[in-house]
């Protein structure tokens, strides 16, 4: 019955015995049709092609099904075909899928209205070739398509397990293995970012993230964890504006950027040092977006992370002290008298250009301009640190 309620004409039962024993040799000789016009199927193992031998003689057969009961077993063919190209579509993309459909019903078409008993089931089963030819398309893409979301599910869930692996710090192999299936480069520079989520909507801040990513063409893991957002960054970030830019996917409030480590397998120590980064951001309110763990390490110090009192030690207490006494000695006597380099100067009995060129030396030597305001708070962070793990046997 057709959706305007008239009786659609039907075949034979000769013609449809007809067509069910036609059905091994269409499939066959469609097989041989796509070995003679498509290269890359010729370079298909025997088994792959059998696979999509056995896949067109389903659907022949699912052909015939339908035209013994147009009004109902059109949809119960339909829904084995949608079946079908799981079996396929890790071998066979959905474009070859497309081919492969268009040179059997080609074939169909030309075969088909040869095994009518007439004129009138010709033209039916010229008809016939077409609907169920789009039935056919309609399911192969739907069933493409369910596999494409099963795929992103399954990715999203791989993703989320190797962002929490490398929070967590989980063994080097485990990691790289599940990385590697995602696409990521083991090799890749890496730098953890962690702030607030744009949205509380997890789709959505996977494409806002992935679509900035996309723009400085840079590869990207990323994970909501609670109410923060992490995000690893692959590439080299000493230079350019890559952080600045991929933080702009963020939600409002600080953005914590890592140090960057040499490859995936040490990103764990840049996600330590971002999330003790974050929890100590607020001690400093001014503080960029996004800004360097490194740059809060006294913060970070002072809210009691134990690796950053060791980096200032390492870092600044140490290279002072080791470069010689008189050098130590300017440092925090110009911090002491608030940095006005004439009073530490008649402070060490010492001409004021003797302290400008300590200071320059201990510029090299740290990276800190004790002039600026900011580092003078490093440093001093930096000295009463050392002086205290000194005290506590530790340096």
């Amino acid at each position: 019955m057709s959706s305007s309620g008239e009786v659609l004409p039907t075949l034979s039962k000769g013609t449809l015995r007809t067509l069910q024993r036609a059905s091994g040799d269409l499939a066959t000789a469609s097989v041989a049709e796509m070995e003679e016009r498509l290269p890359w199927f010729r370079r298909m193992p025997a088994e792959q092609r059998a696979g999509v031998l056995l896949l067109i003689q389903n659907g022949v057969a699912g052909f015939v099904s339908w035209l013994h009961d147009p009004e109902q077993a059109i949809r119960l063919t339909a829904e084995a075909f949608r079946a079908a190209p799981k079996d396929i579509s890790r071998w066979v993309s959905l474009r070859q899928t497309v081919e492969l459909v268009r040179i059997a019903l080609e074939l169909f078409e030309q075969q088909l209205p040869k095994l009518a008993a007439d004129e009138a089931e010709r033209a039916l089963l010229t008809e016939g070739v077409l609907r169920y030819g789009r039935e056919i398309a309609f399911s192969a893409a739907t069933s493409y398509a369910a596999a494409a979301e099963a795929r992103g599910a399954w990715d999203a869930r791989l993703e989320a397990l190797v962002v929490d692996g490398i929070v967590r710090g989980d063994a080097e192999e485990s990691l790289l293995s599940r990385a590697t299936a995602l696409g990521w480069d083991p090799a890749a520079e890496a730098t953890v970012l962690v702030g607030n989520p744009p949205s509380d909507d997890p789709p959505a801040v996977v494409f806002e993230v992935r679509s900035r990513a996309a723009r400085i063409s840079r590869p990207v893991l990323l994970s909501v964890q609670g109410s923060r957002l992490v995000v690893v960054l692959g590439g080299q970030t000493e230079t350019g504006d890559a952080l600045t830019r991929l933080a702009d996917a963020f939600g409002p409030g600080p953005v914590v950027a890592g140090p960057s480590v040499s490859s995936l397998a040490d990103a764990h120590r840049s996600a330590g040092d971002a999330l003790s980064g974050l929890r100590a951001v607020v001690g400093w309110p001014a503080a960029p977006r996004p800004v360097r763990s490194l740059d809060l390490l006294p913060e970070r110090a002072l809210a009691g992370d134990p690796e950053a009192e060791w980096q200032l030690v390492d870092r600044v207490a140490r290279p002072l002290e080791d470069a010689g006494g008189s050098l130590l000695e300017t440092v925090d006597t110009f911090l002491e008298v608030g940095g006005v380099l004439e009073a530490c100067a008649r402070k060490l009995f010492v001409h004021p250009n003797t302290v400008r060129y300590r200071l320059r030396r201990a510029t090299e030597l740290t990276g800190r301009n004790a002039n600026d305001p900011r580092d003078a708070l490093v440093l001093r962070v930096a000295l009463s640190v050392g002086r205290l793990a000194r005290a506590r046997g530790l340096w």
